[in-house]
């Protein structure tokens, strides 16, 4: 089959690509939140405490981030589609390895593979996508992935609530054993062979040096939860964070193919989006963090009604980011991110407000603003990522904004439970690293505190956006 019969079988079958390469996008996010709702059943079942059992979330996002950048040049490299393929396989593997209920060493074991596996593919996905679809239905295409991005990173509390309703929590990851063969076999039949390839080496080295970077600084963030931030191992790892990351940065300076090219940050349309999609992905997992505790703890909800609630937020992601997309495709990406930015600030705000007794219907209404918002802002800002790169750079960028939408979900947990406990520990007069029977007035004070960090960092990612688009001559108008 020569090219021009190969690229017009890529065309035919565009739609099933996005809809193999959306399932496991959803899919592969979903697992860094899913778990959350899961955690005290789980520390039950494998009689660990609560703290030991929250490692189960924070290595797979660890591991994520650690792994993107690599695969984001190994897809450049030896073939985006390939590395996709493979990735999927491992995933699916380490899904059904999570089930086995052995140990804590095990699980954290099994969720290590399954963190290699998503990162494959989501250093992949975008820049699939990017080169499958003309550039009039773009905003279409990659506004379907940033919707299933969103829903998986913000929909698993609420599905793993409604999944813990009726089976048990090796369910939470089975479920992906099936999902991840029928994408299998979409794939099979319908993705192209790899067309673009660099040949180029892979800089281990830089590889190695970033991941230890990543590891070591979050792995300080939590265990200083755990033991204080003064103590001697969270100060060892904050201490080889700031020395691997200088080592990182030199080496990345005097190779010839670094890991990073630094140059593409010269392109500020690129790193201003890219630098949005790390704020807001932040500033969802403070929803994602806090909420659950919220709606179970302080209001006495079950797992499965408060699930229920939370579903609000996808369900607005389903309806609002088709819209987006095709918006995106008619009137250009900057007014529906300033649009989609000033919601979520205003979301955010609302939060702030709640109280133990507040009606259930202002939370709703909350985050069915959010769940509008970011289907207004993900679509757009994907499209700028994506658009704004030449297509050697589509598997850097796209590895780029997967883990730029990663670190704001590690960063989000990280910042986010350290803000909660702080101002809990403060109202409470000792230190604080859980909630308190008994006393929800601490929680929510705490919420409130946090919850005003998190409309901070909207507000940020709102001005940088409005600074940038002032800079380029105002809101473009696109030609139709």
């Amino acid at each position: 089959m020569n090219s021009f019969q190969e690229d017009q079988k890529v065309q035919k079958n565009r739609w099933w690509i996005l809809v193999s390469v959306s399932m496991f996008t959803f899919m592969s996010t979903l697992d860094g939140s899913i778990v959350n709702i899961a955690l005290p059943t789980i520390s039950n079942d494998l009689t660990v405490p609560m703290n030991q059992s929250e490692w189960i979330v924070s290595i797979y996002l660890m591991m994520v981030c650690s792994c993107l950048l690599l695969f984001g040049k190994v897809g450049d490299s030896f073939g985006k589609i390939k590395v996709y393929r493979i990735g999927t396989l491992i995933f699916t593997i380490g899904s059904l390895l999570c089930g086995f209920n052995q140990s804590l060493a095990f699980l954290l074991f099994a969720r290590v593979v399954q963190a290699v596996g998503a990162s494959m593919t989501m250093a992949t996905n975008t820049g699939i996508i990017t080169e499958v679809f003309p550039l009039e239905e773009r905003g279409r295409a990659l506004g379907s992935i940033g919707a299933f991005v969103s829903l998986g990173a913000i929909a698993g509390p609420g599905l793993g609530g409604l999944i813990l309703a009726q089976l048990s929590w090796q369910y939470i990851f089975w479920i992906n054993v099936p999902v991840g063969i029928i994408t299998m076999l979409i794939g099979e039949k319908f993705l192209p062979k790899d067309i673009t390839k660099s040949g180029q080496k892979i800089d281990k080295v830089g590889f190695l040096s970033f991941s230890l970077f990543i590891l070591s600084l979050f792995g300080g963030v939590f265990l200083g939860q755990e033991q204080g931030f003064s103590a001697s191992l969270p100060l060892f790892l904050f201490a080889l964070a700031v020395v691997t990351f200088i080592l990182f940065l030199s080496i990345e300076k005097r190779i010839q193919l670094p890991l990073i090219t630094f140059s593409i940050f010269n392109n500020k349309i690129f790193t201003m989006s890219l630098f949005s999609a790390l704020l807001i992905f932040s500033s969802n997992f403070f929803v994602n963090v806090i909420i659950p505790f919220y709606l179970q703890n302080a209001r006495g909800m079950s797992p499965s009604y408060a699930g229920f609630l939370m579903m609000t937020f996808p369900f607005l992601m389903v309806i609002g980011s088709p819209i987006s997309g095709y918006l995106t495709d008619k009137i250009g990406s900057e007014l529906l991110v300033l649009l989609g930015l000033s919601l979520l600030v205003i979301t955010q705000l609302m939060y702030v407000f709640m109280e133990v007794d507040t009606p259930i219907w202002y939370y709703i209404l909350a985050t069915a603003i959010m769940g509008l918002g970011n289907s207004l802002f993900q679509s757009p800002n994907n499209t700028m990522i994506m658009s704004s790169v030449a297509k050697g750079n589509l598997g850097v960028a796209g590895s780029m904004n997967s883990f730029a939408r990663n670190f704001g979900m590690v960063v989000g947990i990280a910042f986010s439970t350290t803000i909660l406990y702080h101002a809990m520990s403060m109202k409470m007069g000792e230190k604080v690293t859980t909630y308190i029977p008994g006393r929800a007035d601490v929680f929510i004070y705490g919420m409130k505190v946090t919850f005003l960090g998190s409309a901070l960092i909207c507000l940020i990612a709102l001005l940088l956006t409005i600074w940038r688009i002032r800079k380029q001559g105002g809101i473009r108008k696109k030609a139709i």
